[in-house]
């Protein structure tokens, strides 16, 4: 540990355990204790840890061709891309390396837009509470000043109003002509699994159509299954203008991109944007393979079906505690709102053998595998009801 503290900049609270394997939803730690990961290091290996494919597909695109740069034509990045349009809706793929770069890639779409409009100083709405990653641009869409903190100036042209409220972006459309995009999570991950009204996509949908302005979807923790459908969006039957997709894609595997449609799809041409990385032949064969293995194995079906189990066991085992504000559940994309700081819970938890999250340092956050079965639900909910209930609330 000496080492890492003194090679590693100090950016992380690490705890104090080292995984050296995992397989399907469990992790073993050096100690050889066994885990049950219900975070799948925030909302990436979907498909359990070493997935027999996903393996021999690292192993046998790596053996033929890892790189060999954009300049080039990659067979596997233009399947991909034509997989994840159909998926989507949309019409074109910019492929990167996280999620961050995928957002990134989102508000240059939107900039630029804008100034092939004439638009001087075009503004992007932004939403409260929100997270898009740790980059300058994402970070300063993102809502919060403790992310922000140490960091300013922020970049610019950025609208903040709350998450959910139409009336606030309303209000905004009636004082600026120089708006051009709107820029929000289907499902606020970060902020503590926030899920907005059942109508707030599609009066989203109807205003931008209005207003001629780009509805950009960060799907970056909520895509691929997640929720019980490919992407969030989905579940408000609209197809937005550009969408960031990163995490679960890869399975562990880095990997992302930004999807467009409609005006968006022909905004960024050559020398506008780039990625020395993003789409490379590892990246987009494991890509590739993950949808494969999420489609065969109907996944979607899963998140809905074990996730509603799961919000059931949930509400059963643990509503009774004072301390419970609010369990909110979307597929495998899950919520529990505490009355009081619970940060102390991840150590509590991982005591237990169960991986979790503490977001917004009262929220428990989980991200289980969407291979899950009911036993392991089962786990899941009885561990959490054991040291929540151990919590002295008056």
């Amino acid at each position: 540990m000496n080492i890492m503290k003194n090679y590693l900049m100090n950016t992380y609270n690490r705890k104090n355990i080292s995984f050296v394997k995992g397989k399907g939803a469990y992790l073993w730690d050096s100690d050889n204790n066994k885990y049950l990961d219900a975070l799948c290091g925030l909302a990436v290996t979907s498909l359990g840890h070493s997935d027999p494919e996903i393996a021999d597909v690292i192993s046998q695109q790596s053996k033929t061709l890892i790189h060999t740069s954009n300049a080039f034509m990659i067979k596997q990045q233009e399947q991909l891309g034509e997989k994840l349009c159909k998926l989507s809706g949309m019409q074109s793929t910019f492929f990167c390396n996280s999620g961050a770069e995928a957002v990134e890639a989102s508000i240059k779409i939107a900039r630029k837009y804008g100034n092939d409009r004439k638009i001087t100083n075009p503004k992007i709405i932004v939403m409260e509470n929100s997270f898009h990653g740790r980059t300058m641009a994402a970070l300063s869409a993102t809502g919060g000043d403790k992310a922000h903190a140490g960091f300013y100036p922020l970049l610019d042209g950025l609208l903040r109003v709350p998450y959910n409220d139409i009336d606030a972006i309303k209000k905004l459309s009636d004082k600026h002509d120089d708006i051009v995009a709107i820029l929000l999570e289907p499902i606020q991950g970060e902020g503590g699994i926030i899920i907005p009204d059942k109508s707030y996509l599609k009066e989203l949908r109807i205003i931008c159509d209005i207003s001629k302005w780009l509805l950009m979807i960060d799907e970056v923790q909520s895509g691929f299954c997640r929720t019980g459908k490919w992407f969030g969006f989905q579940h408000s039957s609209i197809i937005p203008d550009v969408i960031s997709i990163a995490k679960a894609l890869g399975n562990g595997v880095p990997i992302g991109a930004c999807l467009a449609s409609n005006a968006a799809a022909d905004v960024l041409v050559p020398g506008s944007h780039g990625s020395t990385f993003g789409g490379n032949f590892l990246s987009t064969s494991v890509g590739l393979t993950v949808l494969d293995i999420m489609k065969k194995k109907s996944l979607c079906k899963n998140a809905r079906d074990i996730g509603l189990y799961l919000e059931t066991e949930l509400n059963k085992k643990l509503s009774h505690f004072d301390v419970i504000k609010e369990i909110r559940c979307k597929g495998l994309m899950i919520g529990i709102e505490l009355k009081v700081n619970c940060m102390h819970l991840v150590e509590d938890a991982l005591e237990n053998r169960l991986v979790i999250n503490v977001t917004k340092e009262n929220t428990i956050r989980m991200l289980p595998p969407l291979i899950l079965d009911r036993d392991q639900a089962d786990t899941i909910a009885n561990t959490l009801r054991k040291i929540i209930g151990e919590i002295k609330y008056e």
